[in-house]
């Protein structure tokens, strides 16, 4: 459903100041341009030996000693939050590059030589929709996310959880799996991201949290890629149901829940938003003011994607808006019921 690779936005003045406020800048190094500059790269397979879309990638020797030493740095300031010698024992142990994703991102792989355990974080670019999606995902989803920013380099730390396309593929069908539970949590995830434009949420895109309960198990979808907040024109790009990847996720949550439960778990989703939105106002009402003053998209986007809101909530209002973060704020406060909220 999405024709081109999205455009990128940069950071301006009034989200620099933003990030600094709320500890979102760091003064680490920017090292985005160095890690293009690889000079070779094989194709990553995955521990079963399944072909991935990410490349394992290399640098001559005087510069890879350099950047690992950067990677390193990079690693103990978005963990501890500044340079320590705890991180000594610490090396890089693999960088790979991701030439498919709008953000060409690059997975850097730490390992503690001590005990050989291994964690992931991402490098990518400084995109202005990117790190709205990213701001929006913490205030208002029951997950907390981890990044930083500097300069054009922009650092994510790993969400952990099983691919959206292998749990489907993998677990579905498993016997055992509480097929009303995992229908009720993508029912949730559906409904956060429509309700904070959240687009592009194709199985890829997200992963699914397995925690063990007392009783039962429990899930959580979360997404992992921001790249699409509040960009694309059509409607549908907001509703992962309507991706082809989720048809059976979508089968399945029809088929365990009845139309009145499907409501009732997006009303309880809608009030648990509203909470969180309640109790972050200060940092809700800055983001969606800059967001709302911000260039995140083209204006036949936000044109079109207006009166598509319009004929879905039966109103007139989002037509007249005329950007992009001004529709995301109304579409918030519109449907959490928060007319009161400042932007």
């Amino acid at each position: 459903m999405i024709a081109s690779r999205k455009l990128q936005y940069p950071v301006n003045s009034s989200l620099h100041q933003y990030l600094y406020h709320f500890g979102r800048h760091a003064d680490i190094p920017l090292v985005y341009d160095d890690l293009v500059r690889f000079v070779g790269a094989i194709p990553y397979d995955d521990p079963s030996g399944k072909e991935t879309l990410w490349l394992t990638v290399m640098y001559p020797p005087e510069e890879n000693k350099e950047i690992c030493e950067k990677l390193i740095r990079i690693y103990t300031a978005l963990k501890i939050g500044g340079d320590t010698p705890l991180h000594e024992h610490l090396s890089v142990d693999r960088i790979d590059f991701g030439e498919f994703g709008n953000s060409r991102p690059f997975r850097i792989k730490i390992t503690n030589q001590f005990n050989d355990n291994s964690d992931y974080f991402y490098v990518k670019v400084a995109d202005a929709s990117r790190i709205f999606g990213l701001e929006l995902e913490h205030v208002l989803s029951p997950n907390r996310i981890n990044y930083l920013v500097n300069g054009n380099t922009l650092i994510e730390d790993h969400i952990a959880g099983v691919p959206g396309d292998a749990f489907l593929r993998e677990y579905l069908d498993n016997p055992e799996l509480n097929r009303v539970r995992i229908a009720k949590e993508f029912t949730k995830f559906n409904e956060r991201c429509f309700i904070r434009l959240l687009g592009d949420m194709r199985s890829v895109n997200y992963v699914v949290d397995i925690t063990p309960d007392f009783e039962e198990v429990q899930y959580r979808v979360r997404p992992i890629d921001f790249d699409q907040q509040s960009y694309e024109g059509s409607g549908k790009i907001y509703l992962s149901y309507n991706f082809r990847s989720n048809r059976k996720i979508t089968k399945l949550s029809f088929a365990s829940l009845n139309r009145k439960t499907i409501s009732q778990y997006a009303e309880e989703e809608r009030s648990q938003m509203a909470r969180r939105a309640a109790s972050e106002n200060r940092r809700l009402s800055a983001i969606l003011s800059i967001m709302k003053r911000s260039e995140i998209c083209p204006s036949a986007h936000v044109k079109r994607l207006g009166s598509e809101l319009d004929v879905m909530h039966n109103t007139n209002k989002f037509a007249k808006i005329s950007t992009m973060g001004e529709l995301t704020a109304e579409h918030i406060c519109h449907v959490l019921g928060m007319p009161d909220l400042k932007y």
